[in-house]
């Protein structure tokens, strides 16, 4: 068995004003940073043994700060890597509605169908984020695992835990910096929590 405690990463400036981020390479803003610090002191007591992430600094960051209180050194994975929204990348849901109207109605009324022009669908996320876990659980039989990662990759993530395809993915919610434990026994997942953000309720933003 292989214990996971995923975890999305700190609050950004894009996704304060709710900006497709896709590989735009972002760092957290100063509440993304208290953010993981807040997540590093609840995840203390949870006897990680690994940290993995994201390769782009707002994830990687998340991992570090929640690290450092840990012990652990932040280990990159490339399939935890956001999605690749391709020419939407720093557009607005007002702009992108704008500029591919039936593109954005697609996303959020069937996203299982939608593949962003020149980026990804949600089964290639799917596909590329399991299979890391997956490998990550092969290395770390009987421990427990924290993963930094991104809002679609979470939910992605957590709907392939459920047994949720992804006309799902809008039913499940990913705060910024939301935690969720996941656990894989013989490659069948059992799921004990889902978008806990109460480590963040003292910074306001939870």
């Amino acid at each position: 068995m292989t214990r996971f405690i995923l975890v999305r990463h700190g609050q950004t400036e894009w996704n304060r004003v709710k900006r497709f981020r896709g590989r735009a390479d972002i760092s957290l803003d100063e509440t993304g940073k208290r953010q993981a610090e807040a997540a590093g002191i609840r995840l203390k007591n949870e006897n990680a043994t690994a940290i993995y992430c994201s390769p782009l600094r707002r994830t990687l960051q998340t991992a570090e700060i929640i690290g450092k209180k840990l012990n652990l050194p932040a280990q990159m994975l490339d399939g935890l890597i956001d999605m690749d929204v391709g020419s939407w990348q720093g557009l607005t849901p007002e702009e992108a509605a704008q500029r591919d109207g039936e593109l954005y109605k697609k996303w959020l009324e069937q996203p299982q169908e939608a593949h962003f022009p020149g980026g990804e669908s949600l089964d290639v996320v799917r596909q590329r984020a399991v299979s890391g876990v997956e490998d990550v659980a092969s290395k770390h039989k009987d421990q427990t695992v924290i993963l930094v990662s991104h809002e679609a990759v979470c939910q992605v993530l957590v709907c392939a835990m459920l047994g949720l395809d992804n006309s799902h993915f809008w039913q499940v919610r990913q705060d910024v910096n939301a935690i969720n434990i996941f656990e894989l026994r013989d490659s069948s997942p059992l799921v004990t929590l889902v978008n806990d953000t109460c480590h963040l309720k003292n910074l306001g933003t939870g």
